[in-house]
């Protein structure tokens, strides 16, 4: 466990060292700030949204203006977890230092949940606006942000593993890009279906937990799933890391 911290200590300075990071910080503020202001402005003129009493409902969750950046920018926070390393000559050292693959994974996962909270924190003053101005169901919010850390580890998770199968980081950002987007698709399928196969992609869509958890509702089987996912990921991605580093 200190490795994997020692791990991940590493991968947030060099998150935080680089001048991608605030880049991507200062573009997610941007539209995530755009989309609040949208959802307020679309909200003050249609104050029936058919259950949802405020626009925080709507935020987390509730419309595309949520999910689209999302899988922009999942891709680009996790492309350079190995893929960086592979490119500067220093995954070959880090394979060959007294670590287990395990703690390695742990660590770099870690650093990205790091970055991905981070990213979040500025949303707590669109709450505070809404607190200013309306009812805020508290158990609601902290719901939502129990959702959002659930779907953070798994795009994370799977983030990584795509970094660590990609030659560079612009291919694992497209594969990223592509696994979450075919995931995410598949989920919202299920408002087209109308077989046996809907409740499967009901189960799948990510957007369906994040409505209920923005309600307030926390469901296990949610939390099942992006739990279930993360722990597949994080399994393949030290298999992947234990065959580079025999290879090695």
């Amino acid at each position: 466990m200190r490795a994997a911290w020692t791990i991940a200590k590493r991968e947030v300075r060099s998150y935080f060292t680089s001048p991608v990071a605030y880049v991507v910080l200062l573009a997610w503020t941007f539209v995530s700030g755009l989309s609040f202001y949208t959802l307020v402005y679309w909200f003050a003129g249609n104050p029936s949204t058919g259950g949802s009493d405020n626009p925080l409902t709507l935020f987390f969750g509730g419309t595309v203006l949520f999910w689209v950046p999302l899988l922009v920018f999942a891709p680009v926070m996790t492309m350079r977890l190995f893929a960086q390393e592979k490119s500067s000559g220093t995954l070959e050292a880090l394979l060959t230092s007294p670590v287990s693959e395990t703690s390695i994974v742990a660590g770099k996962l870690l650093a990205a949940m790091v970055f991905w909270i981070t990213l979040w924190i500025p949303s707590l003053l669109y709450v505070w606006i809404v607190s200013r101005y309306g009812d805020v169901d508290l158990g609601a919010v902290g719901a939502s942000y129990l959702g959002i850390l659930g779907i953070g580890l798994f795009y994370m998770s799977w983030g990584m593993l795509m970094s660590a199968i990609a030659p560079n980081q612009i291919v694992a950002a497209i594969l990223t890009f592509l696994v979450l987007g075919l995931l995410f698709t598949a989920g919202i399928m299920q408002f087209v279906v109308h077989d046996e196969t809907r409740e499967l992609l009901g189960y799948l869509s990510v957007w369906t937990h994040m409505s209920d958890f923005a309600k307030g509702v926390v469901d296990s089987r949610w939390l099942t799933f992006d739990l279930t996912m993360t722990g597949f990921a994080f399994w393949l991605t030290v298999r992947v890391v234990s065959w580079r580093r025999v290879s090695a």
